[in-house]
């Protein structure tokens, strides 16, 4: 639709009427005061009474004409399209998951089969992705290293893409949580102070860092970032070996306590999951601990038409003013001048 930016600009039309009105009656009253010159308006200072000529009308016409033309680009007509419902501008959170050799365990169940815990993570982590619409989501993997595997974003369906293809082994064997901290660190430290938030998943203990996880937790403390951690693994399972069916505990390696001291220093909290049930109560916990911003923009693109009718101005001003006019005209004087002087 079309709109007006600065529609006021409209009472400024009848400006050059009101200052002729205002020079005669000043000349009525034969004031010693010289009246205001306004150029291409002296025109219309001319007797009312008299008979306008044909030039003087058109004139007038063309003044008028160049007027309006300056306040319909003054009050900048724009036009407006249909509303465009952008992102909302929520939380920023980095998904950290430990992807070592340790992630092979198949300790947890989906849907009653027993598959291995990085398989359970993903079909977890989908839900809880999809429901994060209107936040910046990002993934980190890593094992003997620790690398970004999708950067913040609100594209959602891609980051679950890109969770899905993550393989057990990829960055390596080992696990390095300081050095994923890091990372998430470096990749949060651009957002807003109050929305920067690390999920962190492993089912270990950290062997191959270069910086220790809790001095990475220190650092995240001081840049603002907040930090969930997840141990994830059963504390009981059962393995057939040659002497029988014996019990064992597949987490015996989970550091739950430099876990718990990560979140603790930087204001998040410590969550255990010993099932797929668990896990999936661990994301819900933390959505309402972190939740949605809900809160919708709209954006409606607008295009400037000023220049439209600047364009015609400047294009009727030059015709008027154009000095092949003024050579016309006196060439159509001379050609008077010489029709009298023959016909004398």
């Amino acid at each position: 639709m079309l709109e007006f930016a600065w529609w006021w600009m409209i009472f400024a039309l009848p400006l050059p009427l009101l200052l002729l009105i205002s020079k005669k009656q000043t000349a009525q009253k034969e004031s010693t005061t010289q009246a205001i010159r306004v150029p291409y308006f002296a025109i219309w200072t001319s007797d009312a009474n008299a008979a306008p000529a044909p030039t003087k009308r058109s004139t007038r016409l063309a003044i008028w004409l160049l007027w309006l033309l300056v306040i319909v680009a003054a009050t900048r007509p724009q036009w407006v399209g249909d509303p465009i419902e952008l992102p909302a501008s929520g939380r920023s959170i980095m998904l950290a998951v430990d992807i070592s050799e340790s992630m092979t365990e198949q300790d947890l169940k989906v849907n009653g089969r027993e598959v291995d815990r990085l398989s359970v993570v993903k079909h977890v982590l989908e839900q809880f992705i999809e429901g994060r619409t209107g936040d910046r989501l990002g993934l980190i993997l890593f094992g003997t290293q620790a690398y970004l595997q999708t950067p913040l974003s609100f594209d959602l369906e891609t980051l679950n893409v890109m969770l899905t293809e993550a393989e057990i082994g990829l960055a390596g064997p080992n696990t390095a949580m300081g050095d994923a901290i890091g990372l998430a660190i470096k990749r949060l430290q651009s957002q807003p102070e109050d929305q920067r938030t690390l999920i962190l998943l492993t089912d270990g203990q950290d062997t191959a860092s270069r910086v220790n996880p809790l001095k990475a937790a220190e650092l995240a403390q001081s840049a603002n970032v907040k930090i969930y951690t997840i141990g994830v693994g059963a504390d009981i399972a059962y393995r057939r070996t040659m002497f029988g069916t014996m019990q064992v505990n597949p987490s015996r390696d989970l550091d739950e306590k430099t876990l718990k001291g990560i979140a603790d220093k930087t204001g998040g909290d410590y969550f255990r999951a010993r099932s797929t049930d668990e896990l999936e109560a661990v994301y819900q916990a933390i959505d309402k601990l972190e939740p949605v911003e809900v809160e919708k923009k709209t954006y409606r693109p607008t295009s400037d038409l000023f220049y439209w009718p600047l364009a015609f101005f400047i294009i009727l001003w030059l015709a008027r003013h154009s000095p092949w006019r003024s050579v016309m005209r006196k060439r159509s004087a001379l050609s008077q001048s010489e029709v009298s002087n023959n016909a004398g």
